[in-house]
């Protein structure tokens, strides 16, 4: 059984940062990961750090992260005495809820943010976690 952590804390930068650039990747989607500790619970998120969508063909709908990128992000965590808590996309002109896709890829641990982007910048931000089941079960995010 895989411990559930279902509280987020993102500091501002970070936040400020996912939300920069799903706007900027519009109407394509962007992502990254996030970094920070767990303690008490609770994920505190510190540090997002943007990545190259990889993905051949629509970038509307799909992201891809290269497995260079997976194992630079593990470096860099490690160099930086951080954990590498999860993963953030952007879901243009939808809602900021995992599609059946998101389920597919998904990793059991990491947390999903995902950031909603309309023409008019972002709408809102949810995060997502996989429980037992291979279900997603919503993070608060603070």
């Amino acid at each position: 059984m895989s411990h559930q952590f279902l509280h987020l804390d993102v500091n501002e930068e970070s936040m400020v940062e996912m939300k920069a650039h799903g706007e900027d990747a519009f109407p394509n989607e962007c992502c990254g990961f996030f970094y920070g500790e767990e303690k008490d619970d609770v994920r505190w998120v510190t540090l997002a750090k943007r990545i190259k969508n990889v993905k051949e063909g629509d970038r509307r709908r799909r992201f891809e992260i290269s497995g260079k990128d997976y194992l630079g992000a593990e470096r860099f965590a490690t160099q930086e005495g951080l954990t590498l808590l999860g993963i953030y996309h952007s879901h243009p002109l939808h809602p900021a809820i995992p599609s059946k896709h998101d389920l597919e890829v998904a990793m059991p641990w990491f947390s999903y943010i995902i950031v909603s982007v309309e023409p008019s910048g972002v709408n809102h931000v949810r995060s997502w976690q996989l429980n037992e089941l291979r279900e997603f079960e919503e993070e608060i995010i603070k």
